[in-house]
């Protein structure tokens, strides 16, 4: 199984969204909150290319993207082999 590093920040509806959708998908994630994690706002920007969104979820080193990036793997039926 991947790596997998979510960024997430307070009060985001997305972020909730993203942490449930790899539960359903039996993933297990290493969340960083970007609001109580000193510089993880100023990682996920260098990591995520200068995206400032949340969340911004990685595979290992692999930016996925956001939640409608990610959402959009599950319904093509291509997350579960990237999971692996």
């Amino acid at each position: 199984m991947k790596n997998i590093t979510i960024y997430t920040g307070p009060l985001c509806n997305y972020c909730e969204a993203a942490k449930r959708l790899l539960q359903r998908n039996n993933a297990t994630y290493n969340e960083i909150n970007i609001a109580t994690v000193d510089g993880a706002m100023d990682e996920m920007i260098k990591r995520a290319n200068g995206k400032r969104t949340i969340p911004q979820i990685f595979f290992d080193d692999q930016h996925i993207g956001g939640y409608d990036d990610i959402r959009a793997l599950e319904k093509e039926n291509k997350l579960e082999e990237m999971l692996k």
